[in-house]
């Protein structure tokens, strides 16, 4: 059993990854008449109660993965009151590279130096989660997109994506990150760790080959010359976790996006 803590974006597609495998997945969820799909496909939906974590009665010594950002208290406090009355065996936790701070260049040696309050809190709850009584795994996700989210879906939108600039970053497809995770709860390997694709670029090269696809004749989006990147180094725990990317670069990730977007237009 994989008790799915944040049935959003990266969670959900998760989610349907383990369920297609035939692992059974539990996610208490805000709105449990949201996620009717999910719960078609298999899931077990049910209403998330912060304020009373131990009568939520959800199954104990399951592997738990938790996609949920730092919350506001006392929602934080109360988050991991749930985990803890869980007794999960294993958590897994879907972080950021934002805990690297102003570092450019970052791979899995690379220590985390947050350089904002966001970083912090990140890098305090990454703590927090490795101080269990469970065995952890730290997955540090550089920026995450896919069908209908990132630099391809603002472009289809009209609007210039969040970042445009010319400083090199990472990225990651949500499946390949969902792969990863998949593969982390089943395997021994803890830590924290950064987790990418294999071609970091700037913002501003996304924009011009989804302008040219999407939208040609549009003139280029201004930028912020400003604009820092970070570049991750993502190989080493595919190495020992033995997974393959599917989308080692963004055009293939891209590519496969729009593809997707398109089946349900």
């Amino acid at each position: 059993m994989v008790i799915v803590l944040g049935l959003g974006f990266t969670g959900g597609r998760l989610a349907r990854r383990l369920l297609g495998r035939g692992v059974p997945v539990c996610a208490p969820v805000r709105g449990v008449e949201r996620f009717g799909d999910l719960a078609a496909a298999g899931a077990q939906v049910s209403e998330l109660t912060l304020d009373d974590p131990a009568g939520m009665r959800l199954p104990a010594n399951a592997a738990v993965v938790v996609t949920i950002p730092p919350l506001a208290e006392p929602g934080n406090t109360q988050l991991h009151e749930l985990i803890s009355a869980i007794a999960p065996r294993r958590v897994v936790y879907i972080s950021s590279t934002g805990v690297y701070g102003d570092q450019a260049e970052v791979d899995a040696g690379t220590a985390p130096s947050p350089a904002d309050d966001r970083g912090r809190l990140r890098l305090a709850e990454e703590r927090w989660i490795s101080s269990g009584p469970w065995t952890s795994l730290i997955l540090r996700a550089a920026a995450i997109y896919g069908p209908g989210r990132g630099v391809h879906a603002s472009i289809r939108q009209g609007k210039a994506p969040r970042g445009i600039g010319s400083g090199v970053t990472s990225r990651i497809h949500v499946d390949d990150l969902a792969a990863i995770a998949d593969a982390g709860i089943f395997s021994g390997l803890q830590g924290a760790w950064p987790v990418a694709d294999d071609m970091p670029c700037s913002t501003n090269d996304i924009v011009r080959w989804c302008l040219e696809r999407l939208r040609p004749g549009t003139p280029e989006m201004e930028s912020s010359p400003t604009m820092a990147g970070r570049k991750v180094d993502g190989r080493r725990i595919r190495e020992l976790l033995r997974v393959e990317l599917k989308y080692p670069s963004w055009q293939s990730g891209i590519a496969a996006s729009l593809a997707e977007e398109e089946k349900f237009v």
